[in-house]
């Protein structure tokens, strides 16, 4: 049966109306950031073999839509910018623009609790920052952003990744991470200049959701986690957001691969019970992340967990294996680790001083990433060796001279070679501390703020804490 002329319009028209129109990824929307100084991607999506071409800061790049509809391209490095630019990508049907586009410096906040943890956020009371309603009233800094990634598990990888970029405002501040916040205002003051913040967290969940599958299954020592997933059973109160990769495909493959500087982490808590597990994965993570993003070895810093008294701990150090664990990852190239032990909190998990924690994270990035003279690190063990019926404990970091903060040094221990180990007294002498007990007469091993919450109280002349540590491998 032939068609008529006005059946035939009707029919091509309703193809036209199935045609694909040029879109943007979500991250490429008002108000993004965008990273300054290195090859930036753009990517969208329209139909098969449409050219789409992407205008940005005097640059325009073109290529072709792939036979799934996905197009790609690369902007050359960009400088630093004062002011907010369109950015269009247009196609044969439609050009869509994002409005506002800075370029800065951009990184990626990921973790669970504490790092999602709000500025303000009054429908979780136990999530109270120190200073919140000061901290939001003077939260006016439009040349910071942040995106909030949706809350997405994902059995295979997304390529969608749910939310917007908001600009920093008192009446959008209580939103954000508060960690990524401080941060971020710290490098924009110092820095002059843009800096986004792309929040993908989750509070509760383990370091191997955020695991990519392609790790999971690379590495044949992570065989249990999958087997303990398998056998979990069905009503488990974490069946979503703890699957194994998980999170990765719904909340980070999605941002793959969008130029960053850096990222930053803040997870550990959920994986206390399983401590042994945790360096493996916790390193496995940060070379897939890398991997994956394809911007060689991106920095990537962390906060070591704060103290805490966990509950159930028989042997009360159970936080101290895992902050070991943590620490053991700066073996990696251009890593680095805010140490918190002293900003802990007996009544909750989650400390209320984000300021400093962000503040110690900036100082890291400031030294190794953009060059700025000065203190970064507090006192890190260096060595020990016995000094008659004492411990001599040398540090690196300590040029600047040890500090005691409001007492004499606690949280010292010695054993000796019975392996049992005494609450011991400690002295500055110059840049090390003499550690001895009445108990131990002849010390072979020495522990410093090696419980799950100890009175931590080194320093050095910075301010900044020493990092729990213990000489022996017992």
């Amino acid at each position: 049966m032939k068609m008529g002329l006005r059946g035939l319009g009707l029919a091509l028209a309703a193809a036209a109306g199935l045609r694909a129109e040029v879109t943007l990824a979500t991250l490429f929307a008002d108000h993004a950031v965008l990273q300054a100084g290195k090859l930036v991607p753009v990517w969208g999506r329209a139909d098969p073999g449409e050219h789409v071409s992407v205008t940005f800061a005097g640059q325009t790049v073109g290529t072709t839509a792939d036979a799934d509809g996905s197009w790609a391209v690369l902007l050359a490095a960009l400088a630093p910018s004062a002011t907010g630019a369109d950015l269009v990508a247009a196609g044969a049907k439609n050009t869509v623009t994002a409005r506002d586009v800075m370029v800065g410096e951009v990184w990626l906040c990921s973790g669970q609790s504490n790092m999602e943890f709000r500025v303000d956020d009054p429908k979780q009371p136990a999530f109270q920052l120190l200073n919140a309603k000061e901290e939001v009233a003077n939260a006016r800094f439009p040349l910071i952003r942040v995106f909030n990634v949706r809350h997405q598990v994902a059995h295979a990888p997304s390529d969608q990744a749910a939310g917007a970029w908001v600009v920093c405002a008192p009446d959008t501040v209580g939103d954000f991470s508060a960690v990524g916040y401080f941060f971020a205002r710290d490098l924009q003051q110092r820095l002059g200049v843009p800096v986004g913040v792309i929040a993908s967290t989750w509070n509760g969940t383990p370091v191997e959701a955020w695991l990519s599958p392609m790790a999971l299954a690379g590495d044949p020592g992570f065989a249990v986690v999958a087997q303990r997933w398998k056998n979990a059973p069905p009503d488990y109160p974490h069946r979503d957001s703890w699957e194994p990769g998980g999170l990765f495909n719904g909340m980070i493959n999605p941002l793959l691969p969008y130029a960053l500087r850096g990222i930053l982490w803040y997870q550990g808590e959920s994986n206390a019970a399983r401590v042994g597990e945790y360096h493996r994965l916790f390193a496995a993570m940060i070379a897939a992340w890398r991997a994956h993003f394809g911007q060689g070895d991106a920095p990537f810093y962390w906060v070591q967990l704060a103290g805490y008294p966990m509950p159930h701990d028989p042997s009360g150090a159970t936080w101290a294996y895992l902050r070991e664990a943590q620490a053991q990852a700066l073996s990696l190239p251009a890593t680095g680790m805010a140490v918190a032990i002293d900003l802990g909190d007996a009544k909750t998990i989650h400390p209320h001083n984000k300021q400093e924690v962000g503040r110690r994270l900036a100082l890291i990035a400031k030294s190794q990433v953009y060059g700025l003279t000065g203190d970064y690190s507090g006192p890190v063990f260096a060595g020990a060796e016995p000094v008659g019926p004492a411990m001599r404990v040398r540090f690196r970091f300590a040029d600047n001279g040890l500090t005691a903060a409001a007492k004499p040094l606690q949280a010292f221990e010695l054993a000796g070679a019975d392996r049992k180990f005494y609450p011991a007294t400690a002295s500055i002498v110059r840049d090390t501390v003499l550690v001895q007990s009445p108990q131990v007469p002849s010390p072979v091993a020495v522990r410093y703020a090696w419980h799950d919450f100890p009175e931590a109280n080194l320093y050095n002349g910075a301010g900044l804490p020493a990092a729990p540590f213990r000489s022996d491998d017992w």
